[in-house]
């Protein structure tokens, strides 16, 4: 039986992404409509003749608009029964879509999946924690052995239907940049049904390449992270939020690692000053709500 690939529409968001992006789009089939959103990466002549030689939607965005809120303009240009947002340093095994597939209709009851997500050193990169649950919600190392329900999802590859991903009002505004996929996710396992991990689905992610390296962009992403982990845990009610990423920011600022290198002090610093900037806000970054 052939598996009808277009009703799955792919979002991804893209920020300084050309060292990776091209890979990401030649492991997609041309079946599969995709919609790049380029949170002001500066790629602007380059990343236009790639959407257009890929068939891709892209939208620009002036400013860098974060993570979550470029997700849904993303999912708004789509009308496909199922969303998939996959980081643009991201790459699909040549049968990934059709297993996705697969397990979303054979369950019907669950409202967002995994796929198997790897290193491409073949290391499992299992998201098993997350600091908006208690530790009880933790599950073992390494991926299940077969088809499972888990308590969240990596945001590396999130596939979910579009009813549920609407009917939980989509990413959260105010998370700009980590945590969001966790808050989604939690969010769908609770108002819609189950999070489960496909087995037989693989994706290979390169982690931390989405963008490119450099000390600007680390203490970037290490200052939003920051504030969302305020946020997050605050909005799902985990105790002394604000305390506990200060405690975190000192402990990582204070180790030795830390102390001897100069691009890793600066990122713990930025990191310290984002718990400390979120004290009053609860965490909710600005720049999504404009």
């Amino acid at each position: 039986m052939t598996t009808d690939l277009s009703r799955i529409g792919i979002v991804t968001v893209c920020y300084r992404s050309m060292a990776v992006l091209p890979e990401m789009l030649a492991t997609i089939s041309d079946e599969v409509p995709v919609v790049l959103i380029d949170n002001a990466g500066d790629d602007d002549p380059e990343l236009t003749e790639l959407a257009t030689r890929h068939g891709a939607k892209l939208i620009v965005n002036g400013k860098n608009r974060g993570f979550g809120v470029a997700c849904n303009q993303g999912a708004a240009e789509l009308t496909t029964e199922f969303l998939l947002f996959l980081n643009p340093d991201a790459a699909l095994a040549p049968d990934a879509l059709e297993r996705l597939l697969e397990a979303a209709d054979a369950y019907p009851d669950a409202g967002a999946f995994n796929p198997k997500i790897a290193s491409p050193q073949g290391a499992q990169l299992f998201k098993r924690n997350s600091h908006l649950f208690p530790k009880s919600h933790k599950m073992p190392r390494g991926w299940p052995a077969q088809d499972s329900e888990v308590t969240v999802l990596s945001g590396a590859a999130f596939f979910v239907r579009r009813s549920a991903f609407e009917s939980v009002g989509g990413f959260d505004p105010n998370i700009f940049l980590y945590h969001e996929d966790d808050d989604l996710a939690l969010r769908l396992r609770q108002s819609v049904g189950p999070l489960r991990f496909v087995s037989n689905a693989r994706v290979t992610h390169l982690e931390g390449r989405s963008s490119v390296r450099s000390p600007e962009i680390a203490t970037l992403k290490a200052w939003h992270m920051a504030r969302s982990r305020v946020y997050a845990t605050r909005k799902h009610g985990r105790p002394i939020p604000f305390a506990r990423a200060l405690h975190s920011a000192m402990r990582q600022l204070l180790s030795p690692a830390v102390l001897f290198s100069k691009r890793k002090r600066a990122k713990q610093v930025a990191y310290l000053t984002g718990v400390l900037s979120s004290f009053w806000d609860g965490g909710a970054t600005r720049e999504a709500q404009r």
